[in-house]
């Protein structure tokens, strides 16, 4: 694993972001993404479901309307939660989740793995919410994408850049934690710059040339044993 440092601190981020952060996907990644994630959905009508550093709230709404019998949304900033409607609202680390076990019968986190500082606890922990049988499906920004120089960042209404702490963990160290903590991987996706990932946007025409094939997006769907 290989951490790359932040200019800020990523709660210090968020808090800062929680304003402009639309609850809804808004770039073309993740537009891309949450398409993906809705194809590999799993069933949540009538059931217990997290949406695991839920942000304000983009999978909360979508299992609400996907018809879960409760929606809990669990994030560590406050100023994100403000924003999260319709869900039972948790402050809390992913890390350390303060659920008892066997809380949920889904969990979905989108593009929030790489902000665990432990792969290890974050997959052990969503293990023990989990009840048997039960669907975690979650996507992250790829470590391909990270090692190739890909930064997480955004600019807040001042104009100020703002670039997020990020783990690297490999593909094979995720699959392997997963397996460590009970739970059977069922699929994994890739999304590629320039294939699955080929919304156009301003200056688009250079960055998918330049990174045309490189892996933006990786989810991954598996079963608790």
């Amino acid at each position: 694993m290989v951490s790359l440092q932040p200019a800020y601190t990523t709660l210090d981020a968020y808090d800062r972001w929680a304003p402009s952060y639309a609850p809804v996907a808004h770039n073309p990644l993740m537009r891309a993404e949450q398409e993906a994630m809705l194809e590999l959905w799993p069933p949540t009508a009538g059931r217990r479901a997290l949406d695991l550093a839920c942000g304000t709230g983009r999978y909360a709404k979508l299992l609400s309307e996907s018809q879960a019998a409760m929606v809990t949304a669990l994030d560590f900033s406050t100023a994100m939660l403000r924003r999260v409607s319709g869900s039972l609202r948790v402050r809390g680390s992913m890390t350390s989740l303060p659920f008892v076990r066997a809380a949920f019968d889904v969990v979905v986190s989108g593009l929030a793995l790489g902000h665990a500082a432990s792969l290890r606890h974050w997959m052990s922990e969503v293990a023990r919410v989990s009840c048997s049988g039960g669907t975690l499906l979650y996507s992250d920004f790829h470590p391909e994408a990270a090692r190739a120089g890909l930064t997480r960042s955004f600019k807040d209404e001042r104009e100020r850049t703002y670039t997020l702490e990020h783990s690297i963990f490999d593909v094979h160290e995720q699959l392997a934690a997963a397996g460590a903590a009970g739970l059977a991987v069922e699929c994994v996706r890739e999304l590629r710059v320039g294939v699955e990932v080929s919304e156009p946007f301003a200056g688009s025409a250079d960055f998918y040339r330049r990174w045309h094939g490189l892996p933006l997006v990786l989810i991954v769907r598996a079963l608790k044993r």
